[in-house]
């Protein structure tokens, strides 16, 4: 079958090109992915064997999630090239329920508020048509730049409490993944130009071998083989009280959700129906209910990711797919995962600055398309924007807020489509579309 007659997002490339594109997407994400299980193990006072049982636990079920939402089997799935992970917008209700409840009363939370959003998806994906390009635009550049504290961390070292953070070998070696990841993307073109990411990060865990910056001792230690039990913590609690608050969790998560499924959209040129966005909810309750059941937590695909599909112009669901493939071997075989986790926090923060910018700039095409003259959209733009930031630019500024006000107003990707959408109903009452838009992603 020719490339005409079949979308970049449905093609099936080489099994060498899966393979290494995938690979790509998984070392971008790995920090992300095994941050939220440190954090809460740490927080819940868990034994270092606990935490290691919930890293390998969210990497199995990261990748079995990821393959669900890629490639997707009756109503489950967007089939896009959507990447999971745990969502850190459960964190903070997920270390407030263990604290209070204990850690079997969080995996009861999560399995039921997976199954409520299971329930949900067909209602929240009616929501579409409050999503005009407008708001798309400002909700992509939102994203973008909500993700640059993670670059400017993992590029210091990536604990900004270690006294060699920021440190100038960390700055220089970042800096140099940088170098080396645009000449590749500006020099070479096809497979290895779409390999930039993954050949900067390379040869960035080389310069930092050769000056000691990288450590392998996780490697030696690892176990070969290890399979984390189902409710291995024990049977899963359900209350009332923990389950309304992973929900409400979920709700912003699918909010969050709705911009990535956007953004891949317009990257990939695959328009986002209210059918995707109800594939893809589901999908992320399913996945959020097998991440209870196997000692992990709730799902939303990773942003990014969005930017690597910007930088390397691969559209394809099917590396995504073989990204997940990749986390759950990585889950069942520790050595593998400790060997990628050893590439070090400045190089992840070197492509990061590069992918993360990409993001951005897909927001600010995304707003080329929108007219401004004549029109309300600049207001529009100009504050969900910025207080799409805030939360980013400024964490204490809502220090006092407790709760599920501090839930919510923690999400600067959350806050920012909110009060987009609500400008955008305010200011442009005559229509929720612009001339130009595709009527047809409104429908089934």
């Amino acid at each position: 079958m020719s490339n005409s007659q079949v979308h970049p997002v449905d093609e099936v490339l080489p099994v060498r090109q899966l393979v290494t594109f995938g690979l790509q997407h998984v070392l971008v994400m790995y920090a992300g992915a095994v941050a939220v299980p440190l954090i809460l193990g740490s927080a819940l006072g868990l034994t270092s064997a606990q935490v290691v049982m919930l890293i390998n636990a969210n990497l199995l079920t990261s990748g079995i999630a990821t393959m669900i939402q890629t490639l997707g089997f009756w109503k489950f799935g967007a089939r896009l090239p959507l990447i999971q992970g745990c969502s850190f917008i459960a964190l903070a209700p997920m270390i407030m329920i263990g604290k209070e409840f204990g850690l079997t009363e969080v995996f009861g939370a999560v399995i039921a508020a997976g199954a409520i959003t299971i329930a949900m998806a067909p209602v929240f994906s009616r929501l579409l048509r409050f999503f005009p390009p407008v708001v798309i635009g400002s909700l992509i550049t939102i994203i973008g730049i909500s993700l640059m504290p993670a670059a400017a961390i993992w590029l210091g070292g990536g604990n900004p409490d270690s006294a060699d953070f920021g440190a100038p070998s960390n700055l220089l070696l970042g800096l140099a993944t940088v170098v080396v990841t645009l000449v590749i993307y500006a020099k070479f073109s096809g497979f290895i130009g779409n390999l930039s990411v993954l050949i900067g990060l390379f040869v960035g865990s080389l310069i930092a071998a050769a000056f000691g910056m990288t450590n392998f001792a996780q490697v030696s230690t690892a176990a070969w083989f290890e399979l984390s039990p189902p409710m291995a913590f024990g049977t899963p609690q359900f209350s009332l009280m923990p389950i309304l608050v992973m929900t409400l969790a979920m709700l912003v998560i699918m909010a969050e959700t709705t911009g990535n499924c956007l953004a891949i959209g317009k990257l990939t040129g695959k328009p986002t129906t209210q059918q995707t966005l109800g594939n893809a909810f589901r999908a992320d309750g399913l996945s959020t209910m097998l991440g209870g059941l196997f000692n992990s937590f709730p799902y939303n695909a990773f942003t990014q990711n969005t930017g690597l599909i910007a930088l390397s112009n691969v559209k394809s669901r099917y590396v995504v797919a073989s990204a997940g493939a990749i986390m759950v071997l990585m889950g069942l075989f520790p050595k593998l995962g400790a060997l990628i986790a050893a590439v070090p926090t400045p190089v992840l923060g070197g492509c990061a600055v590069v992918m993360f910018g990409m993001t951005t700039v897909a927001g600010i095409q995304e707003l080329s398309r929108v007219t401004f003259e004549g029109t309300r959209n600049g207001i529009i733009v100009a504050v969900s924007v910025s207080v799409g930031v805030l939360p980013m630019s400024f964490p204490a500024l809502f220090e006092h807020a407790s709760g599920t006000l501090k839930l919510v107003l923690e999400s600067g990707i959350f806050l920012g489509a909110i009060t987009a959408i609500v400008l955008n109903i305010l200011l442009n009452p005559q229509s929720r579309t612009e001339p130009g838009t595709q009527a047809a992603e409104l429908t089934d």
